[in-house]
């Protein structure tokens, strides 16, 4: 009697699997000029190309009921799906939104569900233009799938990052992380009170961090403007490490960040060592930031500190140096990622 080995998705990690199910997919159009492995698909219009993404959100995975009240988790789902678009370096225009609904979910909730995302829309610019329902036995899923247009050499995908060129972020990492886990954290401790009273004073930036992020579309028309093109960009939503491992990989070069030089918010600190965790940790491996990671050429260098908007952490480097953070003793340490260590 014959076994089939099986073997775990844990034991290849997001990326890992990803590449397995999408390494044989061939492409049959001419007009499909980018598929999987970016922020979203590229299709040729001609002069200009549709950009489009699909981000899923799963109950108890990537949102948890006791904390996000329906409006706050409509507003982020639409969020999340509008900034991979950005991460193109485009503008969303339409999201399809696609929702699986257990019968523990009344029509109430999806009322304020669909207000917090057409909340999202308006302060966006996003026209919802349709989507899908159906049931679920236990749980509750959300799929948005954006759409964009963008002229052809105005899009940047992952892979163009070059040697010498500057490792920028939109803002400072980790206050999302630790948002989430002052949630967690007053969850439990309330758990068997009546009427608890959770304590969030002083936090309010961090839980603002992780429920309600913002889509950087300020970012790329602030870089337009000034004449500055990414040499490549990512959706900052799986941690530092993740997603730079992510441009080095598709851009076949390496990268060396400096520690002193990534923005931690001073909350952020704060609240991680009152909950013994690294706030490094926090900010390179967290996750749910939802900024932008991109490079830019050398030459941009003072373009981009005259913007005072974006903090320049370190530079690309050849492929054979690998992935390093650099200690403020100048001590180089192999970047790790979870979704890509195993």
């Amino acid at each position: 009697m014959s076994s089939t080995k099986t073997t775990e998705i844990a034991a290849l990690g997001e990326f890992g699997l990803i590449d397995r199910l999408t390494k044989q997919l061939g492409r049959r159009h001419a007009t499909t000029l980018h598929g999987a492995g970016d922020d979203a698909a590229v299709i040729d219009l001609g002069d200009e190309v549709l950009l489009i993404s699909c981000d899923m959100l799963s109950e108890g995975i990537d949102f948890d009921l006791r904390y996000f009240a329906p409006k706050l988790l409509g507003y982020k789902a639409v969020v999340r799906g509008i900034n991979d678009i950005v991460a193109m370096n485009a503008h969303a225009e339409q999201i399809v939104v696609a929702l699986g609904v257990s019968a523990k979910i009344s029509v109430e909730f999806l009322d304020e569900l669909y207000e917090g995302i057409e909340h999202a829309c308006k302060q966006y610019n996003v026209d919802l233009v349709g989507g899908d329902t159906t049931s679920t036995l236990n749980g509750m899923t959300i799929s948005i799938t954006a759409i964009g247009r963008a002229k052809r050499e105005d899009v940047v995908y992952r892979t163009g990052a070059q040697e010498h060129d500057l490792i920028c972020i939109s803002a400072n990492l980790g206050a999302a992380y630790m948002g989430l886990h002052l949630l967690e954290r007053e969850s439990r401790v309330l758990s068997d009170i009546d009427n608890p009273e959770p304590k969030f004073a002083g936090n309010e930036y961090l839980l603002e961090r992780y429920l309600k992020p913002r889509a950087r579309i300020d970012i790329i028309e602030a870089l337009a403007e000034a004449g500055i093109r990414p040499t490549s960009m990512i959706d900052l939503s799986d941690g530092l490490a993740s997603d730079l491992r992510q441009i080095c990989r598709s851009s076949h070069c390496g990268a060396r960040i400096y520690l002193e030089r990534i923005p931690i918010a001073r909350q952020t600190t704060a609240l991680a060592e009152e909950m013994n965790i690294d706030p490094v940790i926090a900010a390179l491996n967290g996750g749910e930031d939802h900024e932008l990671l991109f490079t830019v050429p050398l030459s941009m260098q003072e373009k981009i500190q005259s913007l005072q908007m974006v903090d320049i952490i370190g530079h690309i480097t050849s492929e054979q140096s690998g992935v390093t953070l650099v200690t403020p003793d100048g001590e180089a340490i192999a970047l790790k990622a979870p979704a890509f260590d195993r």
